[in-house]
């Protein structure tokens, strides 16, 4: 079967960065709907009209993948607004009650990239944001979608969304 949308693609990938350190791996493949929400743009566009076994190398500049890195979206914030025991690394997928620094976005995903006496620091970037990758995919396999995928424009959660809830590094699935 072709990839064409809708239609959902199983995929297995190596996902690093230009100077070859490990980002992310898929160890089982996964399934991805095809034509929706679930593969970045860049992605779709190299697999459309393939089919499985199809193999690629992709060298994904910021803007096609997760953005340039904002310093506006670098916030400090007292220590009293946040949680106890707020650490480095911790992720907030909305602000909580007591921050109150003008201009920060309620849809931004915030980690806590330090933490001080009196404040922390809240970045509201994409861990990946500013990076340019190289994905190295294989389809693994292509099937219809079915209607409630079609409905969705999902197959359920994307490791390319998972991405947005944890910190850069190394992770296997």
């Amino acid at each position: 079967m072709l990839i064409t949308a809708p239609c959902v693609v199983t995929l297995s990938w190596r996902l690093e960065d230009t100077l070859g350190n490990l980002i992310d791996e898929l160890e089982e493949p996964v399934e991805f709907f095809f034509g929706g929400e679930d593969l970045l743009g860049k992605v779709e566009e190299a697999l459309v009209d393939q089919e499985t076994g199809f193999h690629t190398l992709l060298q994904l500049e910021p803007e096609h993948a997760f953005g340039d890195y904002d310093a506006a979206l670098v916030f400090f914030e007292q220590r009293s607004a946040l949680p106890e025991g707020i650490e480095v690394g911790m992720r907030f997928d909305s602000l909580p009650r007591g921050c109150t620094t003008p201009g920060m976005p309620q849809d931004a995903i915030y980690t806590v990239t330090e933490v001080y006496p009196d404040h922390a620091v809240l970045d509201g970037n994409h861990p990946l944001a500013g990076i340019a990758l190289r994905l190295d995919v294989t389809v693994r396999d292509v099937r219809p979608a079915s209607e409630a995928e079609i409905e969705r424009r999902s197959v359920g959660s994307s490791p390319f969304t998972v991405l947005d809830a944890v910190p850069a590094g190394t992770r296997r699935h």
